[in-house]
């Protein structure tokens, strides 16, 4: 009984100081901007107010959640559809031997703020700059290693049998991945656009350095409301808490498929 008792304080330990930081963002973007700075702290406002709300998504707000949205979606599809016929390649076979895939997982590694002057240079000479299909095609490109990687090890998961099977009824290779290789892959699948997701609708430095005034995307509108001169935390932090409503969401929607995803052979190499 007590160490029961010890295992879910410590749960509770462990959630109180995972959560407050949300729970912080929250009620802090719902205060007055008296209350905010108030000494002693004033846990919950008694006039809670939606104007930092209001007042992000009528200025950049809107339109940073719409390009986040549209940026980090597509980025996350190319990425699937690039790095699944690459990984499904590597595991059938064997494509440019047995460490291919780690070498390809290993461009990962490389810290982004190396390449982000070249890419900007780059960016500029094709005209990409401050645009949707550069910030789309450079982050499905950086979410290639891992998709690879793990798709590579879901894949290598399947029977070669059942796909033998279906080539024997007349179905194509290409045919047998769509029909056959990627229902029975599905909670991997989702397991890693999700985390691609979240790279491309969090990444900061290259939406930083890449965009103007087109196609900012969240995480900047988000570091501009905290400068030297001053900071609106209000505003930070209702614009935050739109900004994660989608992970959210899309991990409501998606968690009985994750969980299993996680352990289809997520590392197996």
């Amino acid at each position: 009984m007590a160490l029961r008792s010890l295992r879910y304080l410590v749960v509770l330990l462990a959630l109180t100081f995972f959560l407050f930081p949300i729970y912080w963002m929250l009620i802090a973007s719902i205060k007055l901007p008296a209350d905010i700075l108030h000494i002693p702290p004033v846990w919950f406002p008694a006039h809670p107010t939606l104007i930092h709300f209001a007042t992000v998504m009528q200025l950049k707000g809107g339109a940073a959640l719409r390009n986040s949205l549209v940026i980090a979606s597509s980025a996350t599809l190319l990425a699937l559809l690039l790095g699944g016929l690459a990984a499904y390649s590597l595991a059938r076979f064997n494509t440019g031997g047995r460490h291919l895939a780690f070498w390809i997982f290993s461009q990962r590694l490389m810290p982004p703020i190396v390449v982000v002057i070249p890419i900007f240079l780059v960016f500029r000479v094709f005209g990409l700059l401050d645009t949707y299909v550069g910030l789309i095609v450079l982050y499905a490109f950086f979410n290639l290693p891992y998709v690879i990687w793990m798709l590579r090890s879901y894949f290598a998961e399947v029977p070669v049998e059942i796909e033998e099977s279906a080539l024997v009824d007349g179905c194509t290779r290409l045919g047998v991945l769509r029909w056959v290789t990627l229902p029975l892959t599905l909670p991997g699948l989702i397991a890693t656009a999700t985390f691609a997701f979240i790279f491309s609708w969090t990444e900061f430095l290259f939406a930083l350095i890449l965009t103007r005034s087109t196609t900012y995307t969240l995480p900047v509108i988000i570091a501009g409301y905290l400068g030297g001169q001053g900071a609106l935390v209000g505003q930070a932090a209702a614009l935050s808490a739109i900004a994660t409503l989608p992970i959210v969401v899309l991990g409501l929607l998606v968690h009985k498929h994750f969980a299993r995803g996680l352990t289809l052979g997520a590392v197996k190499s």
